[in-house]
This record gives C-alpha cells, structure tokens and sequence, in this order.
C-alpha cells in the first residue's frame, strides 16, 4: 500500500502543473489515486471482454472441424460388402468434405431407422420405405440424392429351377405363386417385401395364399437368393441389383435358380440427411454433401469404385416428392402408420 501511495504521489507530481493551484493538494492527490485505480480495472475490463470474445468465436470456428459425420445404411447385403463400399466412402467424402467421416453399421433395417429418428447417425443409405419412414419420424430431414437406377428402379421375382414355375409374361400370372413356398427379404425392405407384395396384391395374391398360409423373411437380398438357390424356398423376391451383382461375380447358380418375372419401376434407394447438418457443419452443408455425391465420376479412381460397387454410373438430385407413392402403399400394407 506504501508503494501505492509514493507511486501515485510522483505521478501527482510529475502531472501537477494540469491542477489549479488553488486546489488543495491533499484533494488532488487522493482525485488522481481513484481516477487510476479505475482507469486500470476498465482497461482490465476491456482487455478480459475481448479476450472471451476472440476465445468464443475460435471455439465457435473449430466446432465445424471437430464435429464428425457418420454415415451409415440398411443391412440389404451381407456385412462384407457392406463394410467395404462405406469405408471407401467414407475415405472419399472425408477428402471431399473437409470433415471426418466415419461409417457406422446397423443391424437391421428398424435399427437404422431408429438410430436416425435418436441423431446417431447423420447420412444414412436408406432404401424407400425405410427413407419414408425416417422422415415422418425426424421432421425436417432432407433427401438428398439416390442413384441413377434407382429413379427406375426394380425387384425381380426368382424360383428354385425344380419348381417348373414358368416365366411370367403378365402380372395375373402372379397367381401361379398361390400354395408356394415364398420368402421376402427384410420385413421393412422397398424392393424385398414392400413392392413386390404391393404388386402380389394386385395380382389377387394375398401372403396367406402361400404354402403354409405366411411368406418367409429371409432378412436380406443375398439371404433371399441363397435360401431359393438351395431350395429351402420355392419362390422369392429381392432387389434387382443385387441379382446383377451375384451374376457378375459368378455367385450364382443360372442351374439351379433363374428369374421369373421383373416388376414395373418405382422409385428406392436414396440418401437422407439430418435436419440440423447446417447448424452442425456450417451454413450450406447439407447442400454441399449433394454436391459431392453427385459429382462423383468414374474418371477418378477412387469414386469409379464407389460407383460400381453401388451398381450406378452416377448419383442424381433426389427430392422427397418422389417416394410419395411408397408412402401411400406403406401405409396400405400397414408399414406406415
């Protein structure tokens, strides 16, 4: 305190000649000490204010780069295919983006879509029915792209070569189906189960018509295949694509099982993303994961692989207005409520 005081008293001094001379000295003093005792804490104040303010707005900066997106799709193949296509897609957004990108597998289709519904995952390969439903239970989330096949898209009705099922020209040829042995993939699949009962129904062919008077739920497309192929079931219906990719890798027995019949086109997989991406990311966000998916191109190595291994020569703009009609049969069939 006696510092503060012989400080402040040369300070007085060395400043004197701004003070009337009239004015009592002592008063003076004791004016100069308050002034500087203030005059200090507000340039404290001021320096603590703009420190928290630059500290808050580095912190507010950084948040986009440490946030990280997780993608993540429904089971529709075995996991081996599945964890190889979304690694190396989550590589190539990871570059493309600027943010981490990490891939995240579900165990069944209800558990990919809960999992969006709780924001576990953010960008999520979803097929019609599970997109639809996604939506209606997290408001506000966007549909972002889909491939170029699956604006028509199709399912593919197989049978067991021993079965003597003829090919089917017309859809009331469906009825042939009546008193067989017949398995869906997933419960909740567009191309497995969805469509292909929506177009079994207008047939006049009803899941209580097939042997044992219920179909099976095999679970996946590549399940469905192995299960007709082996014989354990009659008849079945999966996602063409997946039939396509089986036949190119040799995978598939042309002896033993074989294609009946091909459904009319409808609109399937696409990609969907959370309602609060910008917020997390940066203004612009979602818009930039459209973007970059649908400037993938086979000129570049890396997305030549994306591309095939999704089946597609390119992803397109895709718009929620599109799966309204799988939402209307959702709801027929009770998928939707």
């Amino acid at each position: 305190m006696r510092k503060i005081i012989l400080c402040s008293f040369r300070r007085y001094n060395q400043r004197r000649y701004c003070t009337s001379r009239k004015t009592d000295n002592t008063t003076n003093l004791i004016t100069y000490m308050i002034s500087t005792f203030f005059h200090k804490r507000f340039k404290r104040a001021i320096w603590f204010t703009f420190c928290l303010i630059l500290q808050l707005q580095n912190t507010s900066l950084s948040s986009f780069a440490k946030e990280r997106l997780i993608i993540s799709a429904i089971p529709d193949q075995n996991p081996e295919h599945l964890n190889r296509l979304h690694t190396v897609l989550a590589r190539e957004l990871s570059k493309e983006l600027n943010v981490e990108v990490k891939y995240i597998p579900v165990i069944n289709y209800p558990a990919a879509v809960s999992a969006f519904r709780t924001e576990s995952i953010d960008l999520v390969w979803f097929g019609g029915l599970t997109g639809v439903q996604a939506r209606i239970q997290k408001p506000g989330a966007r549909v972002v792209a889909q491939r170029d096949i699956d604006a028509k898209f199709h399912s593919v009705f197989i049978a067991n070569q021993k079965s003597n099922l003829p090919l089917i020209k017309d859809l009331s040829d469906l009825s042939l189906l009546k008193g067989r042995r017949f398995t869906f993939g997933s419960e909740s699949s567009t191309s497995g189960r969805l469509m292909p009962q929506h177009f079994l129904q207008k047939a006049g062919v009803r899941i209580t018509d097939f042997k044992g008077g219920r179909p099976g739920f095999s679970g996946s497309h590549d399940a469905t295949l192995a299960l007709v192929q082996s014989g354990s079931y009659e008849v079945g219906a999966l996602n063409e694509e997946v039939w396509k990719q089986n036949i190119a890798t040799n995978k598939i027995d042309t002896s033993k099982v074989k294609v009946i019949w091909r459904t009319p086109p409808y609109f399937d997989y696409h990609w969907l993303t959370q309602p609060n991406i910008d917020e997390r990311f940066g203004k612009g966000f979602t818009n930039k994961i459209r973007d970059t998916l649908t400037s993938f191109t086979k000129e570049s190595k890396s997305q030549k692989i994306i591309l095939e291994l999704f089946g597609a020569e390119k992803f397109i703009p895709a718009y929620s207005y599109q799966y309204r009609d799988i939402e209307t049969i959702g709801r027929q069939l009770g998928k939707i409520k």
